[in-house]
């Protein structure tokens, strides 16, 4: 591991930290487990044993989530939750286990199991096969792993790539890994959307993982890699061939645009802003009345919207939600601001599973009271946690507002001709 890639920020902010434990109180880890310290005590308090003697660093903030409703409650503007995920790269002397190499290398397994889709969603929810991993991994066997497309996006974008080259406006596409070997209907309701306005929809030259499950996994190296890789290639995109980076997952996108320069020191800068989540465009596009949605009549929907973590830190549920609102036969419910708890990998592990399941309690509680007819979240594994532990399905809004629109009148109103 390059223990030189380690955060700027914590050694220029914690000082900010006025000791008033508000970050403690937000922090879902804090309400349910007590072997963490909590982000004050583990972040700016620490830091500064920390920088004095590498011996002080604490195992207890392999517990942090790296949620940042630290950051999002401090009301000092405190990197808490990057100073506690640059402490465990700088300091942390655990080597990955095998679990969390797969787990994290999602673009190898993902490979490997969409070629054998049928029989690795077969397999994988078989109880034995689940206690096997349980007691060899240490991947608990209450947990439901998602199911992987035997197509995947890639595959079916090549198709239709010479079709959006007939556009008169472009942008490229940051899918991720989820859509590509998991749920590539959300990559294809995207194109159907940006198409029906009248944008062409490209891939970057070359992409891999965005890394957030590297660096949670402590693989920060390939983590490191796989970053200079996918910036290289949103730099062509923005700089050499103008075309905005959009992506349908939040998480992806935050760790593209904050978590490549504040914990893998690597500066992006100057592409940062041409990096944007797909519903914030779109939003946008509309409120400066450049394109226009029309929606089908027949659409009816009772939708309970929940914030991931991550787009609390971004700000920017209020697009998605927006844009949900537009639609005129949407019912639209805002669930509490909360933590889900599965935090990507996190709560796939064993020895986290039960405190996982304990942070997302209230809200599933939430859910099942509501019952609405879906929940709408913008990141895929607060999608896995709901539709796990509630009886209710989880859409991307991307989908909700693809199966609502009508792409006729849309591309009228566009005056969008192909």
């Amino acid at each position: 591991m390059d223990k030189k890639i380690a955060l700027n920020i914590s050694t220029s902010n914690f000082e900010q930290c006025l000791k008033c434990t508000i970050c403690t109180v937000y922090c879902p880890v804090s309400a349910v487990n007590p072997d963490y310290p909590g982000p004050k005590q583990a972040g700016p308090d620490n830091e500064r044993m920390r920088l004095k003697n590498a011996d002080f660093y604490d195992k207890s903030l392999k517990h942090c989530l790296n949620c940042k409703r630290c950051e999002v409650a401090c009301p000092s503007n405190v990197k808490i939750g990057d100073i506690i995920q640059a402490a465990r790269i700088k300091y942390s002397t655990d080597k990955p286990k095998l679990r969390d190499m797969i787990l994290a290398n999602t673009d190898i397994v993902g490979t490997m199991a969409s070629t054998f889709a049928p029989i690795v969603n077969t397999v994988v929810g078989m109880k034995p096969v689940k206690m096997i991993m349980d007691k060899t991994l240490a991947i608990d066997h209450h947990r439901t792993f998602p199911k992987y497309s035997s197509q995947r996006f890639e595959s079916w974008y090549k198709k239709q790539a010479a079709d959006q080259d007939k556009f008169d406006k472009h942008i490229s596409y940051f899918h991720g890994c989820y859509v590509n070997y998991n749920f590539p209907k959300l990559g294809k309701d995207l194109v159907k959307i940006l198409n029906a306005i009248g944008y062409g929809v490209h891939l970057l030259e070359k992409e891999k993982c965005c890394g957030v499950a590297l660096i949670s996994n402590g693989l920060i190296d390939q983590a490191k890699r796989q970053a200079l890789l996918n910036t290289e290639s949103i730099r062509k995109s923005v700089k050499e061939q103008g075309r905005t980076v959009l992506g349908t997952s939040s998480t992806c996108i935050f760790t593209l645009r904050d978590e490549y320069h504040h914990l893998l020191d690597i500066d992006n800068e100057d592409i940062k802003d041409g990096i944007e989540l797909a519903t914030r465009f779109i939003f946008r596009l509309i409120d400066s009345e450049d394109v226009k949605l029309a929606f089908r009549d027949d659409y009816k929907a009772r939708i309970a919207y929940h914030t991931p973590c991550h787009m609390e830190k971004l700000g920017w549920a209020i697009y998605s939600t927006s844009l949900m609102r537009m639609i005129p036969g949407v019912q639209l419910t805002m669930l509490d601001s909360q933590c889900c708890g599965i935090a990507g990998t996190y709560g796939f592990k064993k020895e986290n599973y039960e405190v996982s399941q304990k942070i997302g309690e209230t809200i599933f509680k939430q859910i099942e009271t509501l019952q609405p007819d879906f929940v709408a979240t913008d990141c895929e594994t607060c999608k896995w946690q709901i539709e796990m532990s509630t009886s209710v399905e989880v859409q991307n809004p991307i989908s909700i507002i693809a199966d609502a629109l009508d792409v006729e009148k849309t591309m009228k109103l566009n005056k969008v001709n192909l």
